[in-house]
């Protein structure tokens, strides 16, 4: 079981983690150039009166650390402010869309653990051509990039053979999961590559090692050394990797949203950097920065859990 204190101090550094993270999102977007007002605006000349009025109605006047303070306890409240684009409520834009792009990333780690996993254990623990054809297929995943991958699937699959929709994110769970079927596959197949890699790699060390070599020498039978000893060592590298890629899956989607017209926070995020508009960008990116520290948590609590030397060393 894994101590508390070892889960306390985690949460800890995800909290700092995240309250620097703010400050530097919140900081990069008004050092980046052009600002609210004049994208308000847009172009048209107007009397310093307006601009007052408007810099006043957004505590543009504020200094620096107030607007800092005032966003961050809005933030914790659930508050993501209001859009400069179509005054729509930022959290309301987000809760219409996360959805999809949390179905989408889903759907693409599980892709990436069965099979990642799954054929990294099938090449390592057999020769011939089973390890050959997991090696050729990982290599052509790994250099597939995401958008070429969406364009082949999509050819295929739905221009060429009509099994899955090209486009849009479908309605009810069913439909959404049809729908979501390719982009999933085109976001995972790189990182499932990888993980395969990495799997084959660490089951054949393992095997190799000198306490499963003595262990089937003792007359252990082969095939519970292989699960309480190679695979169950072997999930430690593999976790990391898995975890390292399913938090990169996020930022990934943007683009498989946007080959797929998805309504996820991809495509709102694009949209938003070209109009700046400086209040979905922030929550945009503090969402972004929240996934990415609560799955590395996860990674690190998985990882204790595998092997308590782990949590011994770091309590």
């Amino acid at each position: 079981m894994i101590p508390v204190m070892f889960v306390v101090r985690r949460l800890l550094a995800l909290i700092g983690v995240l309250v620097v993270s703010s400050f530097l999102v919140f900081a990069a977007m008004y050092a980046a150039p052009g600002s609210p007002e004049k994208f308000l605006v847009q172009g048209r000349t107007v009397s310093p009166e307006v601009l007052a009025a408007i810099r006043k109605q957004y505590s543009l006047d504020d200094p620096f650390l107030v607007r800092y303070w005032n966003w961050l306890t809005n933030v914790l409240q659930g508050d993501f402010g209001q859009s400069l684009a179509n005054r729509q409520d930022v959290g309301d834009l987000l809760a219409n869309r996360l959805p999809t792009t949390l179905a989408l990333v889903a759907m693409a780690a599980i892709i990436i653990v069965v099979l990642g996993i799954g054929l990294g254990i099938l090449a390592g623990t057999r020769d011939g051509v089973v390890d050959k054809v997991v090696l050729l297929a990982s290599n052509l995943g790994f250099a597939i990039p995401t958008f070429f991958a969406a364009l082949i699937l999509m050819s295929v699959f739905s221009v060429g053979l009509g099994w899955f929709p090209v486009f849009g994110s479908g309605t009810g769970f069913f439909d959404r999961m049809w729908h979501l079927t390719l982009p999933a596959l085109a976001l995972a197949l790189p990182s499932a590559a990888v993980v395969a890699r990495i799997t084959r790699t660490a089951i054949r060390e393992e095997s190799d090692s000198e306490h499963s070599i003595m262990a089937i020498a003792r007359g252990v039978p082969r095939s519970l050394v292989l699960r309480r000893h190679i695979i169950r060592n072997s999930m430690l590298p593999v976790s990391t990797i898995v975890g390292v890629h399913i938090a990169g899956l996020i930022a990934g989607s943007f683009v498989v949203e946007y080959a797929f017209t998805l309504d996820g926070i991809g495509t709102l995020l694009v949209g938003a950097v070209q109009k700046k508009d400086f209040a979905v960008v922030q929550a945009v990116a503090i969402i972004l920065v929240a996934a990415f520290g609560i799955i590395n948590l996860l990674v690190d609590l998985l990882y204790a859990s595998i092997d308590p030397r782990v949590r011994a060393g770091r309590e």
